[in-house]
This record gives C-alpha cells, structure tokens and sequence, in this order.
C-alpha cells in the first residue's frame, strides 16, 4: 500500500496516530482514576499523604517530558523513545499489581510518559506536505484520540477496580498501553521517517525573532500555575469529597465514583466543535477574542464552578438534602467549558509566540507549569482533612479568580505591544 494513501480523507499515519495516543490515554487516565481511592481505601493512607503523592506523581509525568525530548533529539530517535517509553508505562501499570512496588510502579510510569508524551504528537505535523489544507484539521482528529481514551478509562479501569479489585483495574491500564504499542509498531510504515541530526548551521535558529514576548510568556506561565493548583483538584480533593458526599444511586443502581471523572472529557466531545465554530465566526466577523484574555476567562469559569459548588455544599447543609449525582454532571459541564477557554488555547499561544531560537524550549516551559501547578496542587490539597468542605472549595475558586485577573492584567498591558492571536484551536492536549 502507498504510504501516502489515505484513510477519511487522512494521512493513514494520523489514524495511527489517534489509536495510538487514545489506548496510552486509556492507560493513563485509568490509573488515575483509581490511584487517590486506592491509597486512601486499599493502602490506608491519610487523605493528606495521599493528596501529596497524588500531587508529586501528577508534577512528576509532566517534568519527565522535558528530558524525553531532548533525549529522543539528541540520542534515540522519536520512534525508539515512543516505543520505549510505551513499553515502559505498560510494565509501570503491571507493576501496580503488587503493593509493595506502588512506588517504583509510579516512577517508571513517569519515565516512560517523559519519553512517550513529546514525541508521539511530534510526528503528526510531518505527516502532511507543507501549505497541506489538510494540516490545520489534524490536531483537532488527534485531540479527539485523547479524550476517547480519557472517557473511556475511568467507565472500564474504574469499573474493574471499584467492583473487582484495584489491582484488575491497574491491568486493565497495563493491557491498553500495550494494545497502543502494537497499533504503533503494526502502522509504522505509515507514519514519517526520522528526522536527520540538526546540522548546526547558522541561519533562522540565531534569530532574535520573538524574544521580546518572553516577559510576557513568564506572566502566563506563573499565572497558569496558579491556575493549576485549582484545575487538578478534580483528581483529588473533589474525587474524596465526590465519594464520600454524593448520592450516587440511578435507576436500582450504584454509580462507581469513577465513572465521574469520564464526564470531563466527554463535555469535552460536545462543547469542542461548538466553540470552534463560534470563535471562528466571531474572528470572520472581526470580533475574535485575544488568547491571553480567553485564557482570563477559562481562569475565572473555573472559579465560578467551585464557587457554585460551594454554595451548593452549604444549600444542601442548611436545607437537609442530599447532594445528588446530576449536580456533580452540572458541575463538569461549567468546568470544562471554562477549561477549554484556557489549557488548549494557552499551549497554541505558547507556540504561537515562542522565540525562534528557542521554539521547543518555550513548549517545554508549558509543561513545566503543569509540573509545578501539579505539585502545588498535592501540598494544598493536604489541607483537606482541615478545613470543611466549602471552605476548601471557595479558596480553590479565590487562587482560580486570581490566575484570571493576573491574565486579563497581563492583557491589557501587553494588547498593544505583542500581536496575539485571535483564535487557538485547541492542538494536543487533554488537559496538558
């Protein structure tokens, strides 16, 4: 078969691409839902301890990326490192099985993310000729790929553990990871060759070109944050208080706790293409939205939803009844409309505005904010047990609204010096 035919109108490589990254989702997404009730319930761990590792393990597969690429660039290749890494996650996810190696299971799960995560979606830009039409299509398809994985994982590893046993959960995980592997191995001959070694020639890459927007990128990377410590609370905090505080019961039957955490990415599917289409006719009418201002307004819906859940908590308290499930479906719903205004649009602007000279470092600082929003968000979240459940919400809508007006400032201030886009179509990530 021609290695440029096409599959739905696609690259081959890309749908190779998509299956790819949905199974190492998959895997991904369906270990986390489980790790915070597996330390808490199965190993015993305090609320406080097990929001730390959740914390530092969350911090730890977004800083490993950052030596993957350079790794993959230097020595190994894209396609060794995503096989690696792969192989790597899969053996982590295995590993699980057995309480004793909870740790070293986490650390080599991080490893091979920091090989997998770069190099993986690096590959799907050069699968299409330049000034292709085709290209500017591809990121939405492989966005796509990630949420079905992220929806899918909590429904069947949650599933697994929470009825089973965590361990059937964890190789559920293990078992997708592997069957991304061979979709990746199977379809390599449709996806593009390695690139050669940089040949350290002057010319573009000594460009100053953009390093005036680096004060800028700084102020959003330190918002974003911020912003961080408030977002990856839904994996933690919010999953104790889900738990142990929502009626769970539909139709005769108990819904696993799990089973919420699908309910992001699935608002994700259904809010996506409605938003592209609005902001695409709002920039052909002249009335596009700067990103940095957008990114403000993500911030503050993020705030509002856990200011809407707080006063819920307290309704329900004062009034006598008994926070049901469908309100938990209401708050995902504000959640990732609000989340969509930010994360995807904040990485297109990182790589929209990057220097010349230091393009794939600017994309490595993106990650490097989850890293430190991530770990943030582990030592914050260990004051749970502390404070009452309303109160821990509001202050995770006050740090949200304060990431917003950090943005909005950083707008109005840089609006007239730094030509920022209208439009950032959401690329690679869930919730990079």
């Amino acid at each position: 078969m021609r290695k440029d035919a096409t599959w739905f109108g696609q690259p081959r490589g890309l749908t190779i691409l998509f299956l790819t990254e949905m199974w190492e989702k998959f895997s991904f997404f369906g270990m986390r839902a489980l790790q915070i009730y597996y330390m808490t319930k199965e190993l015993q761990y305090s609320q406080a301890n097990a929001s730390l590792i959740f914390g530092a393990y969350a911090a730890g597969v977004y800083l490993t990326p950052i030596f993957g690429g350079m790794i993959a660039d230097r020595w190994l290749g894209r396609r060794p490192a995503v096989v690696i890494g792969g192989l790597l996650m899969a053996l982590g996810h295995f590993m699980m099985a057995f309480e004793s190696l909870f740790f070293p299971a986490m650390a080599v799960i991080a490893i091979g993310n920091g090989l997998f995560l770069p190099n993986l979606p690096s590959q799907v830009t050069l699968l299409y000729p330049k000034d292709d039409p085709r290209a500017g299509a591809a990121f939405n398809v492989y966005y796509v790929g990630i949420n079905l994985g992220a929806f899918l994982a909590p429904l069947i590893c949650g599933t697994l553990g929470e009825v089973y046993g965590w361990h059937y959960g964890f190789g559920a995980a293990g078992i997708g990871m592997c069957l991304g592997l061979v979709v990746y191995l199977w379809g390599g001959k449709y996806l593009p060759a390695e690139a050669s070694k940089p040949s350290g020639r002057p010319g573009a890459v000594d460009s100053n070109e953009g390093m005036s927007n680096v004060p800028m990128l700084v102020g959003v990377a330190l918002a974003v944050m911020l912003f961080r410590i408030a977002y990856e609370q839904t994996g933690n905090t919010f999953a104790v208080w889900s738990d142990n505080a929502v009626e769970r019961t539909a139709f005769g039957l108990t819904i696993p706790v799990t089973w919420f955490q699908s309910l992001n990415p699935m608002f994700v599917f259904l809010f996506s293409p409605l938003l592209v289409r609005m902001w695409n006719a709002r920039a052909a009418r002249g009335l596009g939205t700067p990103a940095l201002k957008r990114m403000g307004q993500g911030a503050l819906g993020i705030g509002v939803s856990y200011a809407l859940l707080a006063g819920l908590i307290v309704l329900a308290a004062g009034m006598g009844f008994t926070i049901g499930w469908p309100w938990m479906v209401l708050f995902f719903a504000v959640f990732t409309l609000a989340e969509l205004y930010i994360l995807p649009v904040g990485l297109g602007l990182f790589a929209t505005l990057a220097p010349k000279r230091f393009a794939a470092t600017t994309v490595a600082a993106w990650f490097f904010c989850s890293f430190t929003g991530n770990l943030l968000s582990g030592v914050i979240g260990a004051t749970w047990e502390r404070m009452r459940p309303e109160t821990f919400f509001l202050m995770m809508a006050a740090i949200a609204s304060v990431s917003g007006l950090i943005l909005f400032g950083i707008h109005r201030k840089h609006q007239a010096t730094v030509a920022l886009p209208d439009v950032a179509i959401p690329p690679v990530e869930k919730a990079l």
